[in-house]
C-alpha cells in the first residue's frame, strides 16, 4: 500500500471516530436528561481509570472496620452524599436524575470492584465533567476512609439503617417549618401569631 493511501486511510478512520464521538456527545442536544451512550460510558470509565494515580489504587484503608465507624459513615453519607446518590446508593434521586452523567449505582460491581484506594481518591478529588465534587479536607481524611467502608456496606444496607439515614437527611426550610408545626400541634402548643403588617 502506498504511503499516501495509508495516511489517507488513517485520516478517514480518525475522522470517523471523531464523528462518532461528536454524534454520541450531542445525541440529545446538550440536555442533562439524556442517557449516556455506550461509547460515552466506556470513555468515562477509562478516563476515570487513567485519572486515578496508580499509587492511589494500591492504598489500603487505614481506618479500622467497626460498628462505630460504620455508623459515623452512615450518618455522614445521609447528610452529605444521599442528595445525589440516595440513601441506598442507587443514585435515583431528584438531583441524581438531573446530572449528566447520572451518579453510578454504588451497589453494583462497577463501583464495588474499585479498590479502596480508588474509592477514596474519587471521594477526595471528585471527577471532572461530572457532578462529583472533591471533598478533600487536608488533615482529616478519616471521614473519606469511613465512607469507603460504608460504600462497601451499601449492598447489605438494612431497612433499619435506611430509616435512620432518612431521619438524618438534610431538610429544606419548608420541611423544618412543617416538622415544627407538627411538633407544636402534638405537644398542644400554639404557634405564635403571624406578625401584623402596619400600613401608614
Amino acid at each position: 500500500m502506498k504511503r499516501g493511501t495509508l495516511i489517507l486511510l488513517v485520516v478517514v478512520v480518525v475522522a470517523g471516530l471523531v464523528g462518532v464521538l461528536v454524534v454520541s456527545i450531542f445525541h440529545d442536544g446538550l440536555s442533562a436528561r439524556a442517557t449516556p451512550t455506550l461509547l460515552e460510558k466506556i470513555l468515562a470509565r477509562d478516563a476515570r481509570h487513567l485519572a486515578i494515580p496508580s499509587t492511589a489504587r494500591n492504598l489500603q484503608n487505614p481506618v479500622p472496620a467497626s460498628a462505630d465507624n460504620l455508623r459515623d459513615a452512615l450518618l455522614h453519607f445521609a447528610d452529605h452524599c444521599a442528595g445525589c446518590h440516595g440513601n441506598d446508593g442507587r443514585g435515583d434521586t431528584l438531583l441524581g436524575r438531573g446530572l449528566y452523567p447520572k451518579p453510578p449505582d454504588l451497589r453494583l460491581p462497577e463501583s464495588q470492584n474499585l479498590s479502596d484506594g480508588e474509592l477514596f481518591w474519587v471521594i477526595e478529588n471528585g471527577v471532572r465533567f461530572t457532578g462529583m465534587p472533591a471533598f478533600s479536607n487536608p488533615g482529616s481524611q478519616d471521614d473519606s476512609w469511613k465512607l469507603v467502608q460504608f460504600i462497601r456496606h451499601l449492598p447489605r444496607l438494612t431497612a433499619e439503617e435506611r430509616i435512620e439515614m432518612e431521619r438524618n437527611n438534610p431538610n429544606s426550610p419548608a420541611d423544618r417549618l412543617e416538622e415544627q408545626q407538627e411538633d407544636d400541634f402534638l405537644n398542644g402548643t400554639r404557634p405564635p401569631p403571624a406578625a401584623e403588617s402596619h400600613h401608614h
